[in-house]
């Protein structure tokens, strides 16, 4: 049987429509199994930091940090630009794809959600291209205890006084060894941690031997506090340290640029 020629002109006019057609934006295409969008599947909440592409710096130091009730924190730190921070907090919302959040604010900001990854978007939404686009991811930060900045805000129940510097404490995970600053010197030392049971020991704790005029009762009280505890409650942000079912003897907060 001979094919009909104008069938066989419209089916292939149809394919190269189709073949024409140019690619829906990651960002907006819709997605046909709602229930598998990165909104519904993927564990996204939490903080994120890269440094993203300046015209006219060295960078742009960025965290973000998605909360599972729709609101977002976020910092920036223009790098060779001195060392003030911008913050802006809010609401965001999800395209309707699920795999794109707008943060509201002067200037709104989309991401692609990946991973543990937010990949920054073009003002109309479209993927950034080029030599420079691997630049544009910001990675998800650890959320345990260890590698991250605990900043000390209060100790024996009371709030940490304003001091030239902010005590703090890390915790490193390579060698179960722990740094940071007590009100006036540095100090350094060992842990032992057990997560499962939230259970946490400091080793004894070697320290700089400086004279200051202020911080040395925090310094004080921070290092009896590190040599009495023996359990933390970790929750998003805040890290306290304990003794048995006392009252918390130090409280602390995550810091992402400082």
């Amino acid at each position: 049987m001979k094919a009909n020629p104008v069938l066989m002109l419209a089916v292939v006019a149809a394919l190269a429509v189709g073949g024409c057609a140019p690619a829906t934006d990651v960002a907006t295409a819709g997605n046909p199994d709602p229930a598998h969008s990165a909104r519904n599947a993927l564990d996204w909440a939490g903080a994120y930091r890269g440094v993203l592409p300046c015209a006219d710096c060295q960078g742009i130091e960025t965290v973000v940090i998605l909360s599972a009730d729709g609101t977002f924190r976020s910092q920036a730190k223009y790098l060779g630009k001195g060392d003030q921070l911008f913050s802006e907090e809010g609401r965001f919302t999800w395209n309707d794809a699920g795999n794109t959040v707008t943060l509201a604010g002067a200037e709104p900001s989309r991401y692609f959600v990946g991973e543990n990854r937010l990949t920054r978007l073009a003002q109309d939404g479209s993927r950034i291209t080029g030599a420079l686009a691997e630049n544009y991811v910001l990675s998800r930060i650890g959320e345990g205890v260890t590698e991250r900045y605990w900043k000390l805000v209060e100790l024996n129940g009371q709030p940490v006084p304003a001091l030239q510097r902010e005590p703090y404490l890390i915790l490193k995970a390579e060698g179960a060894r722990m740094n940071g600053f007590g009100g006036c010197n540095g100090f350094s030392g060992s842990y032992e941690l057990d997560e499962a049971t939230a259970r946490i020991r400091f080793g004894q704790v070697a320290s700089t031997m400086m004279a200051c005029t202020e911080g040395m009762d925090v310094e004080s009280a921070f290092h009896q506090v590190l040599r009495s505890v023996d359990n933390y409650s970790l929750n998003g942000d805040h890290l306290t340290l304990n003794r048995a079912r006392m009252a918390p003897l130090a409280r602390f907060e995550a810091v992402y640029l400082r």
